[in-house]
C-alpha cells in the first residue's frame, strides 16, 4: 500500500485536489462516483496506520462523526466499502475560524458573540449525546459563507456510549495548550467544563485579538493555567461591556466548579447579556499573579536571548581554540633518489 494522490480513485472516490496538509494526514477534496456529490477525505499518512494509539484517535473520529447529526458539526459520510483507513466527510465551502481571526485585533462584539452562541448550541447537543469534544480551537471549527459555524476532529472527544473506544490507550493531556483546560494540563480528562472553557478562551480571543494566558514556550503557557489568574479582557479592550467580561470570565475560571456548569447556561446569558450581573470577577483576579505572569513572560524572553548570545560565544570561542587545521603544502619527490 502506498501514498494516495490527486487524480486517482479511492474507492467510490475520485480524488481532485489537495484541500489541506498537517503533520499527519491529507485532506482531499473529492466527487462521490456513485451520487456525484463532492466531498473531503481524510487519508492518514502511511507510517501512521500501524499506530495504534493514532488508529484509535482516527477511529474514534469517524465513529463518533458517524452518530452526531447536527447543522454545526462536520457530517462524516459511510462508504460502501473501505479499502484502507479513511474519514469521508461533507464538503464545506468555507474558511477555519483561524484564517477569519488571523490578522485582526479583535472582531465586533456582535460578529463575534454570533459566532460563540452558535458553538455553544452545538455544544448543548454534543453534551446531550454525552460527547465532549475536548479539543475545541479555532483550527477545528470551519465558517461557510453564510456565516454557519461548523465543528470538526472528535479524534480525542470523550463519548459515554462507547468509553472503550474514546478513552483507552490515551493520555488525558492531549489537545491544544492555548485553549486547553487547565484540568486538562493536570492530566484530567474533563468533562462538559473543559468544553466551556476552550468556547470561553475563543471567545476572548474573538473579542480581544489576544489570549488569556501567553508566555516564551507551551510549557510557561501550561503552568500558568495551573497556578496564576488570566489576563482580563479589559487589559487589551479597555471599552469592553463588563457583562460581556463576566460571561468570558465564568467561562475560563480555574477551578471547573467555578465555571458554568452547562452549555446552556452560558449561551443564555451569551443571548441577552444585559440579564448578566457582573461579579466583580476582573477586580478579583489577584495582582500579584498577573504580575507573576508578565514578570515570567519577560524573564522566558531574556532567557531565550542570553542563551542564543550563549551559544553563539561558544561557537566563536570553539573557532578560536581549536582552528580548523591547515592543510600541509604538496611535496613534490620528483628528483629525489632513495
Amino acid at each position: 500500500m502506498r501514498e494516495v494522490s490527486v487524480g486517482e480513485n479511492l474507492d467510490q472516490y475520485k480524488l481532485i485536489e489537495v484541500i489541506a496538509r498537517s503533520g499527519m494526514a491529507s485532506i482531499f477534496k473529492a466527487i462521490d462516483q456513485i451520487d456525484g456529490n463532492t466531498v473531503a477525505i481524510k487519508v492518514p499518512y502511511m507510517q501512521f496506520e500501524s499506530d495504534v494509539v493514532f488508529y484509535g484517535r482516527f477511529q474514534r473520529e469517524e465513529e463518533v462523526g458517524r452518530r452526531l447529526n447536527h447543522p454545526g458539526i462536520v457530517k462524516v459520510l459511510t462508504p460502501k466499502k473501505k479499502s484502507r483507513m479513511y474519514i469521508a466527510m461533507e464538503y464545506i465551502e468555507g474558511e477555519s475560524l483561524r484564517g477569519i481571526m488571523r490578522g485582526t485585533d479583535g472582531m465586533p462584539v456582535e460578529k463575534a458573540l454570533g459566532l460563540a452562541r452558535q458553538l455553544a448550541e452545538t455544544l448543548v447537543y454534543m453534551h446531550s449525546q454525552g460527547v465532549v469534544h475536548r479539543d475545541l480551537k479555532p483550527e477545528n471549527i470551519l465558517v461557510t459563507a453564510e456565516g454557519q459555524t461548523k465543528i470538526m476532529d472528535f479524534g480525542i472527544a470523550l463519548d459515554e456510549s462507547a468509553r472503550r473506544l474514546t478513552w483507552s490507550g490515551l493520555s488525558s493531556t492531549i489537545g491544544t495548550p492555548d485553549y486547553m483546560a487547565p484540568e486538562q494540563v493536570s492530566g484530567r480528562r474533563g468533562d462538559v467544563r473543559t468544553d466551556i472553557y476552550s468556547l470561553g478562551t475563543i471567545l476572548y480571543e474573538m473579542l480581544t485579538g489576544h489570549l488569556p494566558y501567553s508566555g516564551p514556550n507551551v510549557y510557561n503557557v501550561m503552568r500558568a493555567k495551573i497556578a496564576e489568574d488570566p489576563q482580563p479582557p479589559t487589559a487589551f479592550k479597555p471599552d469592553l461591556d463588563p457583562r460581556l467580561e463576566e460571561i468570558v470570565l465564568h467561562a475560563i475560571e480555574r477551578n471547573p466548579r467555578d465555571r458554568y456548569a452547562t452549555a446552556s447556561a452560558m449561551l443564555e446569558d451569551m443571548r441577552d447579556p444585559s440579564r448578566v450581573v457582573p461579579q466583580n470577577r476582573a477586580a478579583r483576579l489577584h495582582p500579584r499573579s498577573l504580575a507573576m505572569q508578565n514578570m515570567r513572560r519577560r524573564l522566558g524572553y531574556v532567557a531565550f536571548f542570553v542563551s542564543l548570545i550563549g551559544a553563539f560565544l561558544v561557537l566563536i570561542w570553539l573557532a578560536n581554540r581549536y582552528p580548523a587545521a591547515k592543510t600541509p603544502p604538496r611535496r613534490s619527490y620528483r628528483g629525489q633518489t632513495r
